[in-house]
């Protein structure tokens, strides 16, 4: 098939791939400026990225920020044409401070999810920031337009629906995940495009559709290109490369996975969430609590007294290497990672694939 052109305003990515963001600390500068280098829009996720700052004990607030900062100003040196995004949580409770942090550093996109980013159009207003909100239904994408439509007279730039075989925290109850043949990505694709039509009728103003969770050869993301997505989101297949900024072990933790790793878990944040199944997942299911202090509640939904363990510090851990108190987050498709790559073989290799399809 013909490999369609990805148009978010006047951002014009190379490829029609964007690298999901991936926290605590999974996609950072290197890995969102290599795939930015490769052709498509490389993203840094906004969730914790300070932990490694030496003030991050102290004011964990101020260090993330700082290190967001950062990222975008390496990534942006390291690839000066390409198109670099961040993906910010709804859930962060410093979200709105996040934001003006990417806006004030120029950065391409803004991607949040875990949410409805209501309050979105007025972060960026007057910025060259473009803003995709990440839905997991048609309703929520409605939803969305409708508001910034009434109160912004705005519309996204562009719309992630991310389906529930993505991995980390999803969009969809337990009992959805018990039957997830009931929501193929294509499918959602044409709900999300049948929903916003309407938007951009009423504006003029066309709204790609970027499609993501499960995407994994070029043969995934050929299915949902013939379903009319404008593009296509991979994060689990990035992972275990040279390029990706975590550690060695958790990239082994995607390399060796089977199957019948690959499990749903109830996350602290009252999300579920999808992981690689280890020692640290098997106390936390055997109602083992990790004890923990909690530097400040960093997730609107989290309630530090009732939690089993902290999962920013258990994804810190992870990205590490400290997989005894920690554990990784993938998605559904993280057994068919069998070794490291390069990130420009596998965009070189998905893109021959989908001519072929």
């Amino acid at each position: 098939m013909l490999i369609p052109e990805l148009k978010i305003g006047n951002l014009k990515p190379r490829l029609p791939i964007v690298q999901g963001g991936m926290g605590v600390g999974v996609s950072m500068w290197k890995l969102a400026s290599s795939v930015a280098n490769s052709g498509g829009i490389g993203v840094i996720s906004g969730v914790e990225p300070g932990f490694g700052l030496p003030e991050y004990l102290r004011n964990k607030t101020a260090a993330n920020r700082e290190a967001l900062a950062y990222n975008i100003k390496k990534a942006r040196q390291a690839s000066p044409s390409g198109v670099i995004g961040v993906n910010i949580m709804t859930a962060l409770n410093d979200f709105e401070e996040m934001v003006h942090v990417a806006v004030r550093e120029r950065i391409d996109i803004i991607f949040s999810g875990a949410g409805l980013p209501l309050k979105l159009p007025n972060l960026v207003k007057d910025s060259i920031t473009k803003i995709a909100p990440i839905v997991s239904s048609a309703k929520a994408a409605s939803v969305l337009c409708k508001h910034w439509d009434k109160k912004y007279n705005r519309l996204p730039d562009a719309i992630v629906v991310e389906g529930p075989r993505a991995g980390g925290h999803l969009g969809f109850t337990l009992e959805q995940l018990k039957n997830i043949a009931e929501y193929p990505l294509t499918k959602l694709v044409a709900e999300v495009l049948t929903a916003v039509k309407p938007f951009e009728e009423k504006h003029n103003k066309s709204i790609p559709v970027i499609a993501g969770g499960g995407i994994f050869d070029g043969k995934d993301a050929a299915r949902v290109l013939s379903a009319g997505a404008s593009g296509f989101q991979m994060a689990t297949r990035f992972v275990a490369t040279y390029e990706c900024d975590v550690s060695q072990q958790f990239k082994n933790e995607y390399i060796k996975a089977k199957k019948e790793d690959v499990i749903i878990i109830k996350s602290p944040v009252g999300m579920p969430g999808r992981a690689v199944r280890n020692d640290f997942l098997r106390d936390v299911e055997a109602g083992i609590k990790k004890p923990f202090k909690c530097l400040s509640n960093c997730l609107k939904s989290c309630n530090p007294g009732k939690s089993p363990y902290c999962i920013a510090d258990a994804l810190i851990n992870a990205q590490q290497g400290n997989l005894v108190n920690g554990f990784a987050f993938a998605g559904d498709n993280v057994y068919r990672v069998n070794r490291m790559s390069h990130v420009r073989d596998i965009i070189n290799g998905i893109m021959d694939e989908i001519k072929k399809a």
